[in-house]
C-alpha cells in the first residue's frame, strides 16, 4: 500500500523583491518519512519549510495538506506564550500531573532535553535564548504528531543531548521535515535528504553520506567545472570511504564509482608535516596550565589540580555536559580566566586566535571586506597564501555580499565574519568555542579544508561530532568531577561512560575511577556488588590498580615523545627521526588503548 501523503507542494514558486528564492517546486511528504533539509544560509531552506507548513504562501502554484493533520513546527522564531517553562512544555498536552508524571515518553523528553535541569517553574522571562529554543523544542517533541518540522534543532543542544535527540526522532513514528548543519545527525536520522540549490530542490535517498556519494558522482559525470567545489567533494568523500564503518553504513549508490573518484586523494592532513611546521612556528612551549583549579561564578569547583601542556601542532576537540566548564577551561588558555590556583605558561612566539560564542566583536559600521582588512590584507595557510577578498569568498561571502554593511548581516553571516577576522590574524593557536553554529554545510566543508593545511596547535569544543572526528586527532572531556580525561575512542566513548554514570544515577558527573586516568586524577575503588565474592573483588581491585599505574607510565611516555617530537621537528629536518618516533607515539598510543578498554572491562564487571 502506497505510504500517506501529509504536505504536497505543486509547481511552487516564491520570490522576494528580485531573487528567486524557489522556483518551480514539487515534492511531498509522506508518512513516516524522515527528511533532512541543507544548502546555503539564505538559500531558502527557512522559506521553504514555512511555506510546507502554511506559515507562508507561494506566489504560484498550489499546497495541499492532508485533513486533521497533527503537525508542531519549532524554527528559530517560534515564540513562547506561556509564563513558565512548565506550562510552555506540558501545558498543552491538557493532562494531570500525575498523568504526565507517570508517562514514560515524556519524562524521556524532560530528561533528555534538559528540562528538568532548567526548572518546571522556572519563568520564561529569565531564559536565555538557548533554553527558549530547548523549552520549544521539548513543547512540540511531547506532543503525539503526525508530523513534527524543526529548524536546526541540534544548536544549543550539548553531545549528549544530540544523540539522545537523534535516538528519539528515529523511534518515533511520526514525520519529520529537518534543517541543520549537523552532519552526523542528519546522517543518523534522516531518509531523504533535500539540498535547496539555486531556487530548485534536488532531492537524494539517505542521510548526509549518502548526499556526499551522490554529489561526488553527479559532479563527474557532469564534468563540472568548478573544481574547488568538486574536489571538496572528493575530498570529503575519501575521508568518509577511510573512516569508521558507521560512516559508510548507508552506501545506496555506486560504492565502486565512488571508490574510483577516491584512488588518487591524499588523507585530509599530514600530520606529521604540520606538527614538524608548527614546532618551527610556536617552540617547544605553547600554552601550559600547572595545578590550576577554575572556579564557576557559583563558586563549583570545574577543575581541579589539572596540568595540562599544549605540543605544537595538536588538534584537540573538548566535550563535557553543560557547566561542565568547557568555555572556562578555553578562557583560561587564552588567559582571560582567573585561576584559583595554579599557574599558566605562554610560549614567547604564541599569537592566539579565539573565537567566542558572543558576536560583540565586530565593527558594525564597516562594510565587511573593510572589517577584514582591518585585521590583515592577506593571509597564509600552509603554502597558500590568500587576500583578505579571497578568504572571504571562501567562507561564504560573494564579492558583492563583501560590500554589505556589517550592521545589515544576519546572524550566520556575523558568525562567518567574525571567523573570518580570526583567521586573517594569523594566529598560531586557535581556540573555537562552537564553532558551527549559525554556518551552513558547504561553509564548514570550506572551514575544514582550509584546516586542513592550518599548521598550529588548535581546541575545539563542539557539539558537532562530525566536526570534532573531522580536524581534530584527539578528543578530552569534562565530566564535571575535576579532572580532565583523555578519550582514545573519540566521542562514542564519552557517551558511553555518560550512559554508564547516568544509570549509576549520577547523570552531572563521573567520578574520578571511571573516568579513567587523566591528569591530576587519582583511581577509587568501586563499589561492591553481590554477584562477585569478596575475594574476586580484590583480585580485580588489584588488577585495576595495576592497569592504572600503568597507563600513567605510558601517558608520561607518551608526553615525552610529543616533546621529543617537537624538539627534531625543531632542529635541522631529520625525517628519519620523525618517522621513527612517530611510531613509537603510536605504539604507545595503541598499548595504553588496549590498557583502558581491560579497564572498562574491570569497571563493569565490579559495578555488575
Amino acid at each position: 500500500m502506497a505510504p500517506t501523503n501529509l504536505i504536497n507542494i505543486e509547481q511552487g514558486s516564491i520570490s522576494f523583491g528580485i531573487r528567486q528564492v524557489l522556483d518551480n517546486v514539487s515534492l511531498g511528504v509522506n508518512a513516516g518519512d524522515r527528511i533532512g533539509v541543507v544548502g546555503l544560509n539564505g538559500g531558502g531552506k527557512t522559506t521553504l519549510l514555512e511555506i510546507l507548513t502554511g506559515v507562508a504562501e507561494p506566489d504560484s502554484g498550489r499546497v495541499s495538506r492532508v485533513g486533521d493533520l497533527r503537525m508542531a513546527v519549532v524554527t528559530q522564531r517560534t515564540e513562547l506564550a506561556a509564563d513558565t517553562v512548565g506550562e510552555a512544555v506540558i501545558g498543552g498536552l491538557g493532562l494531570a500531573t500525575h498523568e504526565w508524571a507517570g508517562d514514560a515518553r515524556v519524562r524521556s523528553v524532560l530528561d533528555g532535553i534538559g528540562i528538568h535541569d532548567l526548572g518546571l517553574d522556572t519563568p520564561v522571562a529569565d531564559l536565555s535564548g538557548g533554553e527558549r529554543r530547548r523549552v520549544s523544542l521539548a513543547a512540540a517533541l511531547v506532543q503525539d504528531l503526525d508530523l513534527l518540522v524543526l529548524d536546526e534543532p541540534t544548536n544549543h543542544l550539548d553531545v549528549e543531548g544530540v544523540q539522545w535527540l537523534a535516538d528519539h526522532l528515529v523511534r518515533r513514528s511520526s514525520a519529520l521535515v529537518v534543517v541543520t548543519h549537523d552532519r552526523w545527525f542528519l546522517d543518523t536520522v534522516a531518509t531523504h535528504t533535500w539540498e535547496v540549490v539555486d531556487g530548485r530542490v534536488e532531492q537524494y535517498e539517505g542521510g548526509y553520506n549518502d548526499w556526499v556519494f551522490a554529489r561526488a558522482e553527479r559532479d563527474r559525470q557532469a564534468s563540472v567545472t568548478e573544481s574547488r567545489r568538486q574536489n571538496l567533494a572528493r575530498k570529503e568523500l575519501a575521508w568518509l570511504r577511510r573512516g569508521a564503518p558507521a560512516r559508510t553504513s548507508k552506501p545506496r549508490y555506486r560504492i565502486e564509482a565512488a571508490e574510483a573518484l577516491i584512488k588518487d586523494v591524499p588523507p585530509p592532513r599530514d600530520a606529521l608535516q604540520l606538527s614538524s611546521f608548527a614546532a618551527r612556528r610556536l617552540g617547544k612551549v605553547v600554552i601550559e596550565l600547572e595545578d590550576v583549579r577554575l572556579d564557576a561564578p557559583d563558586g563549583r569547583t570545574l577543575v581541579d589540580d589539572l596540568t595540562w601542556r599544549l605540543a605544537p601542532g595538536e588538534r584537540l576537540g573538548l566535550v563535557g555536559v553543560n557547566g561542565s566548564g568547557k568555555t572556562t577551561l578555553l578562557r583560561a588558555l587564552a588567559g582571560q580566566a582567573p585561576l584559583a590556583a595554579g599557574r599558566r605558561k605562554e610560549g614567547k612566539t604564541v599569537r592566539i586566535g579565539w573565537l567566542k560564542q558572543e558576536l560583540d566583536d565586530l565593527p558594525l559600521d564597516q562594510r565587511v571586506l573593510q572589517a577584514i582588512e582591518d585585521v590583515a590584507t592577506r593571509v597564509a595557510f600552509g603554502e597558500d597564501e590568500l587576500s583578505a577578498s579571497q578568504l572571504a569568498e571562501r567562507l561564504g561571502f560573494s564579492p558583492a555580499r563583501q560590500r554589505t554593511p556589517v550592521g545589515d548581516l544576519s546572524g550566520g553571516e556575523r558568525r562567518r565574519l567574525q571567523l573570518t577576522r580570526v583567521l586573517m590574524a594569523e594566529p598560531n593557536v586557535l581556540l573555537l568555542d562552537e564553532p558551527t553554529n549559525d554556518l551552513d554545510i558547504d561553509t564548514l566543508r570550506q572551514l575544514e579544508d582550509l584546516l586542513d593545511g592550518w599548521p598550529g596547535t588548535m581546541v575545539v569544543i563542539s557539539h558537532d561530532r562530525y566536526l570534532i572526528e573531522r580536524i581534530c586527532d584527539s578528543v578530552w572531556a569534562l565530566f564535571g568531577d575535576g579532572g580532565l580525561t583523555n578519550l582514545p575512542r573519540g566521542i562514542d566513548e564519552y557517551l558511553e561512560r555518560r550512559r554508564v554514570a547516568g544509570a549509576a544515577g549520577d547523570s552531572g558527573k563521573i567520578s574520578r575511577a571511571a573516568s579513567g586516568a587523566a591528569s591530576g586524577s587519582a583511581g577509587v575503588a568501586a563499589p561492591a556488588v553481590l554477584d562477585l565474592s569478596s575475594g574476586e573483588q580484590r583480585e580485580l581491585q588489584k588488577e585495576m590498580n595495576k592497569l592504572e599505574r600503568q597507563m600513567q607510565k605510558l601517558s608520561q611516555r607518551e608526553e615525552k615523545l610529543h616533546a621529543d617530537l617537537a624538539a627534531a621537528a625543531g632542529e635541522v629536518l631529520d625525517t628519519e627521526k620523525l618517522a621513527a618516533l612517530d611510531r613509537d607515539l603510536q605504539t604507545v598510543v595503541a598499548e595504553k588503548e588496549e590498557l583502558e578498554e581491560r579497564w572498562m572491562e574491570i569497571g563493569e564487571q565490579l559495578e555488575g
